[in-house]
């Protein structure tokens, strides 16, 4: 089996970076000619084409992208080695990858991970975001140590794994000042006919939150559909239409994207998992993400009323609680 050549893989990462063999040759202090003839030797050795010809300078190809993101990693690496051997109290930092499904709230990703880097170890954090299925087959070859999502993993994957609820939280419904002042009448007919920004496909809760509209024969005007929840939270704040969002961080919503709470369906719960292939916790980071989402962000009440914003349709909501946190440990084993 051959060998990787890292000091070819060196003089990839350099024309990589420089975006050309001459100024990658004046930094390495080699002639063109001789990086261009270690980069063949390279690409010979893996089987794959590296760069592709763009006007007068390369342009790295899709599998060279991919072993791009390798080589940063190996040498990234290799510089904290390098500082570790000239300085022995230097403290080796705890690698932490994690995965965030793009369905989960940010600001609840946020305030979940935040808490592994207080350790009493220094921590290296990679976080990696995408769609909840390639996120866990990284997971499942150890690329990933957790993957945060909206939902347990998925039956039909063969990976075997384990769900721990970190929490859940019933929703509240927000929108713009602005907004607030269009509609009539009392929570939920308010909604009857009002703009509305629905979360994507790809979300847990849309199913929940269409069931709950229409066994109350409630038409929404859907403006926009998102995936991505700060996107959607801010076409909320510039007013464009409602939108839901986990009660538990109403204060923060309200605070951060200056939008007021209309309502609260107590119904729809939106529950944010860790799925590891380890039955029980024991990596110090997750273990401190599992107790501040137990402490900290669905367990620390909180109330937000309307009252407590500029809108003149007080009557349109009762106060906002967070709820407490509702633990439990689910097993899928496929």
């Amino acid at each position: 089996m051959a060998t990787l050549n890292y000091k070819h893989l060196r003089y990839f990462w350099m024309v990589a970076k420089s975006g050309a063999i001459a100024r990658a040759g004046e930094q390495l202090h080699l002639t063109p000619q001789a990086i261009s003839g270690q980069l063949r030797e390279l690409e010979e050795a893996l089987g794959v084409e590296l760069f592709r010809r763009a006007g007068r300078g390369l342009e790295v190809t899709d599998a060279g992208r991919r072993i791009l993101s390798y080589a940063e990693e190996i040498f990234a690496l290799g510089d904290e080695l390098l500082e570790v051997a000239r300085d022995q109290t230097t403290r080796k930092s705890l690698l932490f990858t994690v995965g965030i499904a793009d369905s989960v709230p940010k600001s609840v990703a946020h305030r979940l991970v935040e808490p592994a880097l207080r350790l009493p170890e220094a921590v290296r954090l990679v976080c990696r975001e995408g769609r909840l299925t390639a996120l866990l087959a990284d997971l499942a070859v150890h690329r990933l140590d957790m993957v945060i999502a909206d939902r347990p993993m998925p039956a039909n994957l063969n990976v075997r794994g384990y769900s721990h609820l970190l929490g859940e939280s019933d929703v509240t419904v927000f929108g713009a000042a602005a907004l607030l002042k269009t509609l009539n009448g009392e929570f939920p007919a308010l909604l009857q006919g009002a703009p509305f920004l629905m979360p994507g496909d790809d979300v847990a809760i849309r199913p929940r939150l269409e069931q709950w509209l229409e066994a109350r024969r409630l038409h929404l005007r859907i403006v926009g559909e998102f995936d991505d929840s700060a996107l959607l939270k801010a076409f909320g704040q510039a007013g464009a239409g409602l939108f839901v969002a986990p009660t538990a961080i109403a204060a923060y919503v309200c605070e951060e994207y200056r939008v007021s709470p209309v309502g609260r369906i107590e119904s729809i719960n939106e529950q944010v998992f860790a799925i590891t292939t380890e039955r029980r916790l024991s990596h110090p980071a997750i273990v401190a993400i599992s107790q501040a989402a137990r402490d900290e962000v669905f367990g620390n009440p909180a109330v937000v009323s309307i009252a407590d914003h500029q809108t003149d349709s007080s009557e349109l909501a009762t106060p906002v609680r967070s709820p407490r946190l509702r633990s439990r440990f689910t097993k899928v084993a496929v």
